[in-house]
């Protein structure tokens, strides 16, 4: 009997709070069994830096600089299926409430005008990235294949997604396995 390759399986949080990767961490001893069919590639569980090629990507966040741009190119480019995880990923989140105001405004009001501001001056180094004008969703950069909503989507929508998509299968997340917190 010959065992069936493992798919590759990445993961990377963009702009967003990292609650959808702690919420996959809810699928307990699931994962498990997941792990008899996958392998990670590049993700925080596995502290892997660099992406190769890959069946599945998920995408955590929004998209509001420079680097989140490379990074969601690069998993594009990498994974054969890219699925855009939570509310960030999908509308911007949270992260894109600062889309009501000009970059400027934000930078001026968290680096100049707060009240406990000290020594007053918005950064400008090269290592931090370039801001963009706004969030993004990651569709809005990148063809997704997948969404998976929620914020963050219940382990058990993570489970239900990961095992269609491991057997070939339409991934089809029942409306009440989605959660809004």
């Amino acid at each position: 009997m010959t065992n069936k390759p493992k798919l590759k399986l990445a993961t990377t949080s963009l702009a967003g709070c990292f609650g959808c990767h702690m919420s996959f961490l809810d699928m307990d001893e699931r994962l498990v069994e997941l792990l008899e069919q996958i392998e990670f590639d590049r993700s925080p569980f596995t502290d892997i830096k660099q992406l190769g090629p890959c069946d599945i990507g998920l995408i955590e966040g929004g998209v509001c600089n420079a680097e989140n741009v490379h990074v969601l190119r690069t998993f594009r480019e990498h994974c054969r299926i890219l699925v855009a995880v939570g509310a960030c990923a999908i509308n911007g989140g949270v992260p894109a409430m600062r889309n009501h105001y000009s970059l400027q405004e934000c930078l001026e009001e968290v680096y100049l005008n707060s009240p406990d501001t000290v020594n007053p001056h918005i950064p400008n180094d090269p290592e931090l990235p370039l801001l963009l004008d706004k969030v993004y969703p990651v569709h809005e950069v990148v063809k997704i294949d997948y969404f998976l909503p929620g914020c963050p989507p219940t382990g058990d929508a993570f489970y239900s997604l990961l095992k269609d998509l491991i057997g070939g299968r339409e991934p089809q997340v029942e409306k009440g396995r989605l959660r809004y917190d």
